[in-house]
């Protein structure tokens, strides 16, 4: 059976990170969510999403195939649900479609000819930004049994103080001295030459992901993830980042989601808390105006690319889209569209030019290429998200 990964409606509601990345590519927990379906099913997948990053992230159909709605994180007993499916079957949960069978004869799907399976179990599913942070903790921990079953940690080093060391995993070529690791809140998953210096306190639940690091003195809690090569320092509070962005010094990050390719300078600080602990809103891409999160913390949504220069201040529950620029005194708006340049003294258009040379050079410095199919997705976002930059 060949398996594929739908963006769904909910695309819309997680921009900025979909504007770069299929939302099967999500990263929750320790794996993203198509390493997690991936996983489970023992196979790979591929990808139903927009156009225009169809040649980065591309669809292989077959005669058979079983469409998956990416914003669902799996199961064990969900993918053996959907591994039973046949000819006109479709598993729901409520409204939403979970998973049906189709053919490559099939252009569009009628549900009201399917026989609809109502799946009763409890499932995690990514339907909003604040998703990724809120549902972290639970993530973490689905994802940790599913890596650590049936394996054996490295040893914890000597000078290395914990608790709970059964909930602590340690990948091959990691390292850690002098640290303060307590799982008993959750896990600890530390992956492969993956670095914890020297005075770094951690409370689970947190993931480290491959060739990650947390910098001396760092002190990490509340469910946070850290992405393949992300560089982390100061406090964080149940945060993720995606992979290779960073937030190498001191300063605050809590309740907030970094995409991939991030930078927070040097004592930058973000509020996820209003001072009259009223509900936080944050900008909908969905209804173009600043939405409900029923959320009392929120802190800072960035997208792909997205940098903020030292000393930065971020009020509650703000978002920033792709490739902007942040820099200066103040707090800036709640919302900064994608290639914005500037800060709370005014913003101007951020040229596609100069986005393409840094992100050459800092992709440069983990071995990778930026290469024709990433300028296109950023030059693409570019002209979509024209309408937000009326400066």
């Amino acid at each position: 059976m060949n398996y594929i990964l739908f963006d769904s409606a909910v695309r819309t509601a997680l921009l900025p990170f979909t504007y770069t990345k299929p939302v099967a590519d999500i990263r929750i927990g320790i794996l993203t969510i198509r390493e997690k379906w991936e996983k489970y099913l023992g196979l790979t997948t591929t990808t139903i999403t927009e156009e225009y990053l169809e040649e980065k992230y591309p669809m292989v159909e077959l005669s058979e195939n079983i469409l998956i709605n990416a914003s669902f994180l799996p199961t064990e007993l969900l993918v053996d649900t959907i591994k039973t499916l046949t000819k006109n079957q479709a598993i729901f949960k409520g409204e939403d479609v979970i998973a049906f069978y189709t053919n490559d004869t099939q252009d569009e799907v009628d549900f009201s000819t399917y026989q609809q399976i109502e799946y009763e179990e409890e499932v995690m599913q990514v339907k909003n930004t604040w998703d990724i942070f809120s549902l972290n903790e639970k993530a973490i921990r689905a994802d940790f049994d599913l890596i650590t079953e049936g394996r054996t940690s490295e040893p914890i080093p000597e000078t290395v103080n914990y608790i709970n060391k059964k909930a602590i995993f340690i990948e091959e070529g990691a390292k850690l001295t002098f640290a303060t690791l307590n799982a008993s809140s959750g896990p600890i998953y530390i992956g492969k030459n993956a670095e914890i210096m020297e005075g770094v306190v951690v409370r689970g639940a947190l993931a480290m992901c491959e060739s990650s690091v947390l910098k001396l003195g760092a002190k990490i809690y509340g469910a946070t993830t850290l992405g393949p090569h992300c560089k982390v320092g100061g406090e964080v509070n149940n945060s993720v980042l995606m992979g290779y962005s960073s937030k190498g010094h001191d300063g605050f990050l809590g309740n907030s989601v970094l995409g991939e390719w991030c930078n927070i300078g040097a004592d930058s600080n973000n509020s996820n808390l209003k001072n009259n602990y009223a509900e936080v809103k944050l900008w909908s891409y969905e209804t173009g105006r600043f939405a409900k999160t029923g959320l009392q913390f929120c802190g800072l949504m960035m997208g792909d690319h997205s940098k903020c220069g030292i000393n930065t201040m971020f009020n509650t529950g703000t978002v920033v889209g792709v490739s902007a620029n942040i820099f200066g005194s103040g707090f800036p708006r709640n919302f900064i569209p994608s290639f914005s340049w500037g800060g709370a003294a005014g913003f101007t258009e951020y040229k596609t030019n100069k986005v393409f040379e840094v992100a050459e050079v800092v992709m440069k410095r983990r071995n990778m290429q930026f290469d024709e199919k990433e300028k296109a997705i950023l030059a693409n976002v570019f002209e979509q998200t024209k309408q937000y930059r009326n400066y």
